[in-house]
């Protein structure tokens, strides 16, 4: 396994970007409101909503790659990280066409393909099995 240095950013995957995380949040939060939203539209009950928050919440809070955050709940390897992030990915986009006006799906759209383009690097150190990560100066 390779060890990477961190620029500075301790805690954080030295792949990981400002703008990176930043798309990354804003799809989370999209997916956070328009997927439970989507859920319960198209099942016709609003109690549909509640399961469908909670998987969309606990799953990129709990599941975490070592050395991706500063913060580890229970450690999954890289792919399956990068397959939560789809799962958030398609729920905000599909919520967002589904129960939000035409302006803001796009939105959420272009959001959704820059974090996919910003976030490359990192999606590329969590598939190479995410190599330990060493302070400076160790």
């Amino acid at each position: 396994m390779t060890q990477i240095e961190r620029e500075g950013r301790p805690g954080i995957n030295p792949h990981d970007t400002y703008a990176s995380s930043g798309f990354r949040f804003t799809i989370e939060i999209a997916a956070w409101i328009a997927g439970p939203w989507a859920a319960s539209d198209a099942v016709g009950a609003w109690w549909a909503a509640i399961p469908a928050a909670l998987i969309l919440f606990l799953l990129p809070a709990i599941f975490n790659t070592p050395g991706d955050k500063k913060a580890t709940g229970i450690a999954i390897s890289g792919p399956i990280r990068i397959g939560i992030e789809a799962l958030l990915l398609a729920a905000a986009v599909y919520g967002a066409w589904r129960v939000w006006p035409v302006w803001l799906a796009v939105a959420v759209s272009v959001a959704g393909g820059l974090m996919v383009v910003f976030g490359t690097p990192r999606y590329r150190w969590l598939l190479r099995g995410s190599p330990p990560v060493v302070e400076r100066g160790q």
